[in-house]
Parts: C-alpha cells; structure tokens; sequence
C-alpha cells in the first residue's frame, strides 16, 4: 500500500496514480472476485480489532475521506465497515457550515466531532473542506489557505498526542468516470435522488480541484495523518485498498482487552 502514500515533505502529483490501478489482481472478473474475497477478510479482521479498541478504550482511530463528486465515500462506508458494531463507530459529515458554526474557527465544529477514546469515527468529507472548496471558489485566497494548512496539520498533531490515530483517504476517479456515475444515477430510479444540478456546475471546475487537491494532500501528508491517494474508478479495488490500510493501521495500534483486577478470580466465583 506504499506506493499510494503521500510522502510527507516531498512533492506529490496526482497524475503519479492512475485511477483504474487494480494493483495486483488482474482487472477482470476473476480478478474482481480474488480482490473481494480478500476483502471480505479483512472486514472480518477490522471487526475483531475494533472489538478489542472498544474494549481497551485508550486510543482512538479517525478515517477521513475526501473525494471528488461520485468518489464512492459513501460506499466505502458501506463496504469496508459493514461488520463494524454500530455502538463504537462514530460518522460525521461536514457540509456549508451553519450560522453558528461559521461565527467561530473553521475547526470548531470539527474537534468536537473527533472520536472519544475507544472509537472509530469517520468523516464522509470533512474539516478539508474548509481548504478545498473554498479556494476553488475564491472564498480565501493562498495565503489563508496556506495559514489554515499550517492549523490542520497542529490540530491533528493534537489529536494524535491525545491517542488518536488518524489515516486519511482520497478516493482518486477518474473525470470520465465521474461523467459514468452521474449518468447511471440519472438512469435509475433509485438512485436519482442523489443527482444535484450543483454537481454539474462543481464538475465544471475539475481541474482547479485537481490542482486544489495535489496542494492539499502534499501540504498535509504528515507521520501522524498521512493521506492515501486510492484508485477509485474500480469500486471493489477502492474497498480493498481502504480495507487493507485500515486493517494495517489497526493492527499497528494493536488494541487488547483489558485484564480483570487482581481481586477478581473466575476461579473462585461462582454464579448462583
């Protein structure tokens, strides 16, 4: 999964990761179904090692993941935690901030939806927003982009010195892709209700978001948050890398259940 890791410190171009990578498995049907059933082990691997983070209750892991219009966050969700206990996973979605969340820092909002110790919590978009739509569309200019780089990159050093592992993903489709998954949500009856109009005038600024995204990932790649970029055109090779790296990282954090006090001796307890 290296080679989809933002070095931190040196420079990054997303034309560096070809969204249709299928890595190792061969991009047909057999090579579909060799990456799904891998993956189906590791959803299974990710619920056992969540069981024990819950138990254990002294770190916490955050998964934030950007992508563009059609990227497949919410189906990664879907996919790669559909094994997860509801009670120790944590989602949260940051859209246009609301009156109050606008009259303070651009990170006041988000703190207080970081994952309490024991938990997952995953941003289907997230505090990112605030340096990616936002100089796409002019709201701030370089140099409070680069100001609110410098903000991110020591609220997640916060979080991380306070026991919180945080990974990041951007989920990286290809433009005719994206073009494939708006016209197939037209085509559907059920899955319309997704379609905006907005998203055609956001699709209009592909390249800008392109280039805002390369500044973003390679300002803010660090030790204790590096970002991912994840081939994202292929859904069941996006579930697998995700899944992979999130087992990985889970596994380095190696949770454990906690002893019984020294009081406390099953063999000598008896149940009546």
């Amino acid at each position: 999964m290296k080679k989809y890791l933002v070095t931190p410190g040196k420079k990054f171009r997303l034309k560096k990761i070809d969204p249709a990578d299928t890595g190792d498995f061969s991009d047909d049907d057999e090579g579909k179904e060799k990456a799904k059933l891998k993956t189906e082990k590791t959803v299974e691997n990710i619920c056992d090692l969540q069981e024990r983070l819950f138990a254990e209750s002294k770190q916490a892991l955050l998964i934030v993941l950007q992508a563009m219009d059609t990227g497949g966050k919410d189906g990664t969700i879907e996919h790669v935690m559909s094994s997860v206990n509801p009670q120790g996973c944590v989602v949260a979605s940051f859209k246009v901030p609301t009156q109050e969340e606008a009259s303070h820092d651009f990170l006041w909002r988000v703190h207080e939806k970081a994952p309490a110790k024991g938990y997952i919590g995953i941003f289907n978009r997230s505090h990112y927003e605030d340096v990616l739509v936002t100089r796409v569309h002019n709201m701030i200019d370089k140099k409070t982009q680069e100001r609110r780089f410098g903000e991110i990159n020591d609220f997640e050093k916060i979080l991380d010195h306070n026991g919180t592992t945080i990974i990041k993903f951007f989920l990286h489709i290809s433009k005719a892709e994206q073009r494939r998954r708006f016209q197939a949500r037209l085509d559907d009856p059920k899955k319309r209700w997704k379609f905006k109009l907005n998203d055609l005038k956001e699709r209009r600024h592909w390249d800008k978001y392109q280039k805002t995204f390369e500044e973003t990932l390679e300002s803010t790649s660090t030790s204790h948050a590096p970002w991912y970029v994840v081939p994202a055109d292929n859904k069941w090779y996006r579930n697998y890398v995700v899944g992979k790296i999130v087992v990985n990282t889970l596994k380095k954090m190696d949770p454990k259940f906690p002893k019984l006090p020294p009081e406390v001796d099953p063999a000598k307890i008896k149940i009546r």
